[in-house]
């Protein structure tokens, strides 16, 4: 995408907003800013974080330049002094944020900027981008990789994909989440992931008839050879001529059948006898790979009927997520500095929900030291130091419910990324990402990773951050 299509994927209220700034003479006081997810796609029990990447990419390549400028000119909006700052702005801004591939639950700072008014607010809908559609679709594809119990699950979804960029993001998400690979070539030549594909039916549609098109597709892949059998008839035809073409063409040849894909019809039932029919021909190794607009529950339930599946093939569903489609992550001033002095901001709301949580803070995640499983997480105020030795857990929304734990240790979900405008975060690759994922959510109990009715993972405040919110509250609560 090009710099000026980048620099301008803001909403325009940013530019409207920092001008306002601009005009007051504000530009150059300080906030901080919180970008977190109110609540958790699908009724899960958790996220995985994801995107940063991207946005990273756009904070080191930030720049207005001539287009850039040209353009907010026309609008008619600003005048040329402020058109000269945003020329010559450069970011100076720090940036902390949870590393991907982290499981992350609602309503935790996910990334927090620092920086002055008008840098830290032209950073939010870039990060909003990056960050909510990647976090989507990797939870998404954990959700059907778990479901799945081991069994491949290849991502096939870019032509349902809302953009090409969507597809190629999509792509990494899933295999960051599990997936065994993805059908989109240009995340395969983007990321390094492993990509797969054989013939569609259109391929079999064009040849005299369905044996002579899967002998000729043999000959041309015998080493990689599956065929997708239920273009007329799963089994009476496609399965037979998969079968014969294994026999007379293959094997005599000193190559195997490496499967057969199931793209229509019941997957459990011609599963179950496609897999009878290859093993009484001496096929046992060929492999039974379906599709047809699959998802976690429909897996869940062909596993639970017994189908005899070995990799699914899910595109749709998992590429736009679309059981949620949206994920909830917002950007949220949560304090402001003067003088070396910060003070903290809450927005108050008549919906609960988008009560938010001020401060400078973090977040500490603490662990079992006999299980290394995952106990609560803890926000917290920047300054404030957690006792190694035991700690008081208590429910922010009922106080009175606690726990005292001891035998922990304990980590800080974010880590710098951007001092002062320079990067100091070195982005891992997306295999280390993929690896670090699978080591992170294994952290966690499998109540929490229940597909139906999760266990509540507790996300809980430091009791510093509990009163000064509370105190917030009451200082900006009208009093009737």
């Amino acid at each position: 995408m090009a710099n000026k299509e980048l620099m301008l994927m803001t909403d325009f209220y940013e530019y409207t907003m920092s001008y306002a700034y601009f005009k007051e003479n504000k530009h150059e006081e300080i906030a901080y800013f919180d970008m977190f997810i109110r609540r958790i796609p699908d009724g899960g029990g958790f996220m995985i974080f994801n995107g940063l990447h991207r946005f990273i990419d756009f904070v080191k390549n930030f720049e207005f330049d001539e287009e850039c400028i040209d353009y907010l000119r026309k609008t008619n909006c600003f005048d040329e002094e402020f058109l000269a700052y945003l020329k010559n702005l450069k970011l100076t801004v720090d940036i902390w944020a949870c590393k991907e591939g982290t499981p992350v639950f609602a309503n935790e700072p996910l990334v927090t900027v620092r920086g002055t008014l008008i840098q830290a607010q032209i950073l939010e809908t870039i990060l909003l981008i990056c960050i909510n559609y990647a976090t989507l679709v990797t939870t998404k594809g954990y959700r059907i990789v778990q479901a799945a119990q081991g069994r491949g699950v290849l991502e096939m979804g870019s032509r349902r994909a809302h953009g090409m960029d969507a597809a190629v993001e999509g792509a990494r998400a899933a295999y960051i989440a599990g997936c065994t690979g993805t059908a989109c070539t240009a995340a395969g030549v983007k990321y390094g992931i492993p990509v797969s594909g054989t013939i569609a039916h259109s391929y079999i549609q064009l040849h005299d008839n369905e044996f002579e098109a899967f002998k000729s597709y043999a000959q041309i892949a015998p080493d990689s050879c599956v065929l997708l059998v239920d273009t007329y008839d799963t089994l009476h035809s496609g399965i037979p001529n998969a079968i014969k073409v294994a026999k007379e063409e293959l094997i005599p040849n000193g190559h195997r059948l490496k499967g057969i894909r199931i793209d229509s019809g019941d997957l459990a039932y011609l599963s179950k006898k496609a897999r009878k029919m290859l093993d009484a021909e001496g096929l046992e190794d060929c492999k039974i790979i379906v599709s047809n607009s699959l998802d976690e529950f429909i897996i869940d339930d062909l596993i639970l009927q017994d189908a005899k599946i070995d990799t699914f093939g899910v595109g749709e569903n998992l590429i736009t997520a679309k059981s949620t489609p949206v994920i909830g992550g917002v950007y949220k001033v949560v304090a402001s500095e003067k003088n070396g002095e910060i003070t903290p901001k809450i927005k108050i709301s008549g919906n609960i929900e988008k009560l938010t949580n001020p401060g400078f803070k973090k977040v500490f995640r603490f662990f079992d030291n006999e299980t290394n499983e995952a106990i609560a997480d803890i926000l917290a105020l920047k300054e404030e130091v957690i006792n190694k030795d035991e700690y008081l857990l208590f429910d922010p929304t009922a106080p009175w419910k606690q726990k005292r734990i001891s035998n922990y240790h304990y980590i800080e979900l974010q880590v710098p990324i951007f001092v002062n405008g320079e990067c100091v975060y070195d982005c891992p690759t997306t295999e280390e990402v993929r690896k670090y994922c699978e080591q992170q959510m294994d952290t966690l109990w499998d109540e929490v990773k229940r597909q139906r009715y999760p266990h509540r993972y507790y996300v809980d405040y430091s009791e510093k951050l509990f009163n000064m919110k509370n105190e917030l509250i009451k200082q900006n609560t009208v009093k009737i």
